[in-house]
């Protein structure tokens, strides 16, 4: 099922090269708008501040092998929090399967192209600016918290295991797609230093071009007490 396509907001057209396609994630189909060219929106003040790149403008694989796993869940209404939604493409698939969406991320313009993508869908989320290194104390806690390919760089694992251990309900689940990035060990031990066990991992092929990478999904809940 596809999207009924519009143009892209003023806000977006007119700060940025905006292309759109069309993101296949399990049997959904959905327009999504996207910066045409990554590199460009490389800041030298943000890398020197904090060596924030802009990852979030891409479509990766992680994202759609994520949404396909969350379209086989039942949302019910449950409350699913996003990290590092980028432009948007596994909070589309959580608002399609019924989840209550959050989708947050350490770029405002990233939840500028997120909004915008899930309001051309006709699916609505509530949105967040999240540095995981300062937590808002207002910050709720999710049935679902759900993360892809955000373990990068070393200092992520611990700060992807804080924000999941301060996040997750207490019968709540966790779910960390990732193609086997840098960070990605490290992070399994930092969530079970944290009261949080891993059951199997869901690994899922996503093809791209003449490539297919296998995405694991770290599932993640909190340890039960003895």
């Amino acid at each position: 099922m596809s999207a009924a396509r519009e143009g892209p907001p003023a806000d977006l057209e007119g700060r940025f090269d905006v292309v759109e396609g069309e993101v296949h994630v399990g049997d959904a189909t959905f327009s999504v708008l996207r910066p045409r060219d990554a590199e460009a929106l490389i800041s030298e003040e943000d890398f020197a501040r904090d060596e924030r790149l802009p990852y979030w403008a891409d479509v990766w694989p992680s994202s759609i092998a994520l949404g396909r796993r969350l379209l086989d869940e039942r949302g019910a209404g449950r409350r699913l929090l996003e990290l590092g939604c980028g432009v948007g493409v596994v909070a589309l698939a959580a608002a399609r399967a019924g989840f209550d969406v959050t989708v947050s991320d350490y770029y405002e313009d990233a939840l500028l192209f997120a909004r915008a993508n899930l309001a051309r869908a006709g699916l609505a989320a509530e949105s967040r600016h999240l540095d995981w290194r300062a937590l808002p104390d207002d910050l709720p806690t999710y049935d679902l918290v759900v993360a892809s390919d955000v373990l990068y760089e070393r200092p992520y694992a611990d700060l992807v295991a804080d924000v999941i251990a301060r996040t997750l309900a207490p019968d709540g689940l966790a779910l960390v797609a990732d193609p086997g990035r840098l960070a990605a060990p490290a992070f399994v031990e930092a969530a079970r230093a944290r009261g949080l066990v891993e059951t199997p991992p869901d690994v899922r092929p996503v093809r791209v071009g003449e490539i297919t990478q296998r995405i694991t999904i770290h599932t993640l809940r909190r340890r039960r007490a003895a």
